[in-house]
């Protein structure tokens, strides 16, 4: 017999004694009389077990935000719930714009190689870049050199070979090509672009993960040329710029502030104007108050940079946000503009001298190149660890449902005109009786953007709660025989107009609640 059992009576005791005290029963059922072996190891575990920290990869298939496909890797497929989140996202950046002083551009996927060999792509960054190949012209090859040749020879102007082409890891080089198509004045500057187009860089297979590592992405991508003495005003506004934007995302300063300085190799441009940039962005750090560290060697090939690191659910960190100077791009692509004094001007400089002042000359804009969000699909991945699927009803998938009592006509029949209201299929407020004027930041077209499902099966309330929680709508709506006598429809133990609803509904995603 067992040691652990092998005095059973106090057992029996403790069953047929109904006089014992309570307290005495409780006394005998803390005996062990009951072999640790044999009793499950969690029952006599004093701590729960490690929750696993969220992984995007697994919430993005839960929340069927995106899937991947092995005829495409490293390019996300983004389901309708996660192009809801995407186009939240951007189009929140595009409001801000108006306040930063952006204008958004659409530029070219594709450019020839000699624009990559102008702005120093070709020679620094062609391992991570896509070549395209293009109907091959026999009369232009014969008489061409193509730019990626190994004499290292570019076609002569005119003459350049319409067969090899590269997809576009960056947006900058266009951008150059916009600012140089008209004349500038000294008093244009700062001019702003802005640029949503998608992005393709060759990482090596081994090195994708869900979305944190991909091939093909999205920036909000945007370039600065300005003036010399406009350098810090504009990195301290874009620090600014994204200290907003995190917040709103819930993000606050979690982040950390990084300087890139020049690489040992692999770089363009003079130690001098190198020391003259970082030093410009030293200062522009120093004034954000903000505490932050040194990339020794970590730059881009064309010029020291701020990232912003955050850190996933893992604690493995990511460059998602940066700012970028860069004096060597806007001197390949010979870009400039107008200013008295020019050699002041150049210097970042001022003088009253009314002679120098007379004089007008050509001076080379800076270039600052600037992410906020950095790489949309890698801080989607971010932000679905951060929220771990219950988003913020702004940039919810599922923002409301509306649940049916039961399949009558009447309540079906309401539930589909308050769906209709509150996405702007009615375009004005419903109350049963008339209508209502447009609210103001409603189009006039009605369409609201709010995502509103409904679930009419024949099921019982309860359970079409439950699954409406566990699938993570922020608004669950109940409409039943009440609801369609008063025009109303309930949200919890409140009634609500379906109008008055819509405005309350736009007006958290108005404020990103």
């Amino acid at each position: 017999m067992h040691p652990f059992t092998s005095t059973p009576q106090p057992t029996v005791v403790m069953i047929r004694s109904r006089g014992i005290a309570r307290g005495a029963v409780r006394t005998l059922h803390r005996a062990p009389w009951v072999c640790p072996q044999c009793t499950p190891r969690r029952a006599y575990s004093k701590q729960p077990p490690p929750r696993e920290p969220p992984d995007h990869r697994k919430l993005g298939h839960q929340q069927e935000l995106f899937i991947q496909s092995k005829y495409s890797p490293g390019s996300p497929i983004f389901l309708p719930n996660g192009a809801r989140v995407f186009n939240r996202l951007v189009d929140f950046l595009r409001k801000q714009y108006v306040r930063y002083g952006f204008e958004e551009v659409i530029t070219p996927t594709i450019y020839k190689k000699s624009l990559w060999a102008k702005s120093g792509h070709l020679e620094n960054y062609a391992d991570d870049m896509y070549t395209v190949t293009g109907n091959i012209n026999p009369a232009a090859t014969a008489s061409s050199t193509c730019c990626s040749s190994s004499d290292g020879k570019q076609p002569a102007e005119g003459e350049e070979d319409d067969s090899e082409f590269g997809l576009k890891p960056m947006n900058c080089p266009g951008h150059c090509l916009i600012f140089a198509s008209k004349l500038h004045s000294y008093r244009d500057l700062p001019v702003r672009y802005a640029d949503f187009s998608p992005l393709h860089r060759n990482e090596i297979s081994g090195a994708l993960s869900g979305l944190t590592r991909v091939r093909r992405f999205h920036q909000d991508d945007g370039h600065i040329f300005c003036r010399p003495c406009q350098v810090e005003d504009e990195i301290k506004k874009t620090l600014d710029f994204v200290k907003v934007v995190y917040t709103v995302l819930q993000l606050g300063v979690s982040y950390r502030l990084a300087l890139s300085t020049r690489p040992k190799e692999h770089y363009i441009g003079t130690a001098e104007e190198w020391d003259r940039a970082e030093d410009g962005l030293r200062r522009a750090l120093d004034a954000s108050g903000m505490p932050w560290t040194v990339n020794e060697g970590d730059g881009a090939f064309y010029g020291p940079k701020i990232d912003i690191v955050l850190k996933d659910s893992d604690g493995k960190e990511h460059q998602t946000a940066t700012v970028q100077l860069d004096f060597q791009l806007p001197k390949r692509f010979e870009l400039e503009y107008q200013a008295p004094a020019p050699e002041f001007e150049a210097r970042g400089e001022t003088t009253t001298d009314p002679a120098l002042l007379a004089e007008y000359g050509p001076v080379r804009p800076v270039m600052i190149h600037r992410a906020v969000l950095g790489s949309v699909e890698r801080l989607l991945a971010l932000l679905i660890e951060n929220y771990n699927g219950k988003w913020p009803f702004w940039l919810n998938p599922r923002q409301a449902i509306i649940l049916t009592v039961n399949t009558t006509d009447p309540v079906l029949e309401w539930a589909d005109t308050v769906r209709s209201v509150l996405v702007g299929n009615i375009p004005r407020s419903y109350d049963g009786k008339e209508a209502e004027p447009l609210p103001q930041g409603v189009a006039l077209s009605g369409q609201t953007g709010l995502a509103v499902d409904m679930d009419t099966t024949a099921r019982s309330l309860g359970l079409k709660i439950r699954e409406a929680r566990n699938s993570g709508y922020s608004q669950i709506l109940i409409v039943g025989e009440e609801d369609v006598k008063n025009r109303q429809v309930s949200l919890g133990k409140e009634r609500f107009a379906p109008g008055q609803l819509r405005d309350k509904m736009l007006e958290m995603v108005d404020t990103f609640q």
